[in-house]
């Protein structure tokens, strides 16, 4: 797998900063270039990243390291900053203050078109905001523009070719000219997987990627994003979620979150517990670990 990394550039003299939108850079300013060797800089990192909205803090000071070969989960309750941060690292957010780095590069000193669409963002929600008519492929070929539909952009045989190989390597390649909305939620997150390949990422965001899903259609997933990783070994991946038991196998990292704020984060093992999983929800629970590996988290 490749990686991309931007040299840095100055504004333009009317790049427009907004607060809630990430500024652009002047096109002709900047250059793209392949390093050699990325491996002393993390894939993405955050240090005291806070979002402030509508003079409310919903990110306070969130700090986060990304490295290739992590995989991480995000807990927490409804409206602790999960999604939030999830976007700050999928670039469709810009902090209010803090850094942000992508592969040593901070934000703000380089041009990001090149480099948000290989930052697959994936959300149970993604579905429902594309045209139900769309075949898979198309599905998965809008990735490559960062788009959700295929009307205003131009593909070749090679796109398609490629957009056929990630729904293979998510095993629904029989789906390719079936449309988006003939498909059970469980195969419809399977093409919004593969739409998130088609950009050769370099990390994996996913968030809630199990919402939409029957307790079968999860547990297959779960199993998928295990496999996927394994396979993957140098594609970093974050996921979304509330539910401990939903935690994937291959998971390495884990973040617990309360009122817009990282309360923990280290080594899975070291920071999923009994009493953080309380402290976190602000209720008493109890966490055991099957003899299969995975987690589940109930109050006495």
């Amino acid at each position: 797998m490749d990686s991309v990394s931007i040299t840095a550039a100055r504004p333009c003299c009317n790049s427009v900063l907004v607060p809630f939108a990430i500024p652009l850079l002047c096109h002709a300013r900047y250059r793209v270039f392949v390093p050699n060797d990325i491996k002393n800089f993390p894939v993405l990192q955050t240090t005291d990243v806070s979002i402030v909205r509508d003079g409310r803090t919903i990110l306070d000071s969130a700090s986060l390291t990304v490295h290739s070969t992590d995989r991480w989960v995000i807990l927490g309750p409804n409206g602790s900053g999960k999604t939030t941060l999830l976007r700050v690292l999928a670039l469709y957010l810009h902090p209010s203050s803090g850094k942000f780095l992508v592969q040593g590069q901070e934000l703000g000193t380089f041009d990001i078109r090149p480099i948000r669409p290989r930052i697959a963002y994936m959300s149970a929600s993604l579905a429902a905001e594309i045209r139900p008519v769309l075949t898979a492929t198309q599905v998965v070929m809008s990735a490559k523009y960062g788009a959700l539909e295929t009307w205003w952009h131009s593909y070749t045989d090679e796109d398609r070719h490629n957009a056929i190989e990630c729904l293979t390597r998510l095993d629904v390649a029989w789906c390719a000219e079936r449309e988006l909305g003939s498909l059970s939620s469980g195969e419809q997150q399977r093409v919004l997987l593969a739409r998130a390949l088609m950009t050769n990422p370099i990390a994996l965001l996913l968030d809630e990627p199990t919402a939409r899903l029957d307790l079968g259609g999860r547990e297959n997933l779960i199993q998928l994003l295990h496999s996927f990783s394994n396979n993957n070994p140098l594609l970093p991946s974050v996921v979304v979620t509330h539910h401990v038991d939903e935690i994937p196998l291959s998971t390495t990292h884990c973040a617990l979150m309360r009122d817009g704020k990282i309360v923990a984060a280290g080594p899975l093992r070291e920071t999923l517990s009994s009493e953080s999983l309380t402290a976190c929800f602000g209720t008493t629970l109890t966490l055991e670990q099957r003899a299969n590996g995975r987690y589940s988290a109930y109050a006495p």
